[in-house]
């Protein structure tokens, strides 16, 4: 019979924990997609979200032979992610959108500087698979939440979004059940006031949603004023973090639209994508036509009754390699 433990030590400690890793994997995989979008939403960054997963696993993992079962695992993991991220959110600072920072421009801004020291949020890749639909993730939502403190960010994601009971999320943000319904108060005051309450799971853009981000594209790049404004909301908004410039209004929307990609940028290319449950666009600029054309922003529409309502384009090309889209197109 085949010996199942060697008489090494050294050898039975190795296998030992390779067995305690692949059991705390298997027994992780299932919360990783939850846990990731929580960080996400704690933080408003998928780089921070990334970042602080990878760090509170790490330390999930060091922890995870003392686990003695006195919570469910599910409440254990999202206590040690909430901390790390409570912990990342004080090092780092808020994210934050331009429409958050100051009022909109109202005349196009053709040579705008980008603020590379304000911490902006970014987008949010959503899931190929669509029975792992992400919940809770709407660009307006989590832009919201960054107006709160840590701890009502935290309290208000564990009650309102996980369904923790106050007394759990005291026990994860250890304090007591009156500071967490406090803090639950404040934050639910600061949703209601921006109309940003949790937006359960969103579903797939429909085939019209998707047509409609199709023409806008197309409309930019082919520049067809009068089909881009046909497609916009009398009160529309346009922001392009790390641009602190923003456009409220069809109008100034489309006097930048106008001013701005379609005079100045030479030539276009185009990808349909999703991300925050919104359709959105990935736009490369190129020089010409036949030539390359490099990443310039990830693009997310809010559509409601079949016009924009807000445009937000995140001008980053380092997060194309994160939506799984190449940086160039030959």
């Amino acid at each position: 019979m085949a010996q199942i433990f060697s008489d090494d030590p050294v050898v039975e400690r190795e296998s030992a924990n390779e067995n305690s890793r692949a059991r705390f994997e298997r027994a992780v995989a299932p919360l990783h997609q939850g846990l990731h979008a929580h960080c996400y939403r704690m933080l408003g960054s998928v780089h921070d979200a990334d970042d602080a997963l990878q760090d509170a696993l790490l330390r999930a993992w060091a922890a995870f032979d003392r686990f003695e079962g006195r919570s469910s695992l599910r409440t254990w993991l999202y206590t040690v992610a909430t901390r790390t991220c409570l912990d990342s959110a004080k090092a780092r600072g808020k994210r934050a959108l331009p429409i958050d920072l100051g009022p909109a421009t109202t005349e196009p801004a053709a040579h705008s500087i980008p603020d590379n020291e304000t911490e902006w949020l970014t987008p949010y890749p959503d899931p190929a698979d669509s029975a792992e639909r992400t919940q809770h993730v709407e660009l307006a939502f989590v832009a919201t939440l960054q107006l709160l403190s840590g701890n009502e960010r935290a309290a208000l994601l564990l009650v309102d979004v996980l369904g923790f009971s106050a007394s759990d999320a005291a026990s994860v943000m250890g304090t007591n059940t009156t500071s967490i319904h406090s803090a639950l108060a404040r934050g639910r005051r600061t949703l209601a006031k921006r109309n940003a309450s949790p937006v359960p799971t969103l579903p797939r853009p429909s085939q019209s949603t998707l047509s409609l981000a199709s023409r806008f594209a197309e409309a930019l790049s082919n520049s067809d004023l009068r089909e881009f404004v046909d497609l916009l909301t009398p009160d529309v908004t346009w922001q392009m973090p790390p641009l602190t410039e923003w456009y409220a209004g069809a109008d100034a929307v489309a006097a930048f639209a106008h001013a701005v990609p379609m005079t100045l940028c030479p030539s276009w290319r185009t990808r349909l994508i999703t991300a925050n449950g919104h359709a959105a666009v990935a736009f490369y600029v190129g020089e010409h036509r036949a030539g390359p054309h490099e990443a310039w922003s990830l693009t997310l529409l809010d559509i409601q009754d079949g016009r924009i309502t807000s445009i937000t384009s995140f001008l980053d090309p380092d997060l194309f390699t994160r939506f799984d889209l190449p940086t160039s197109l030959n």
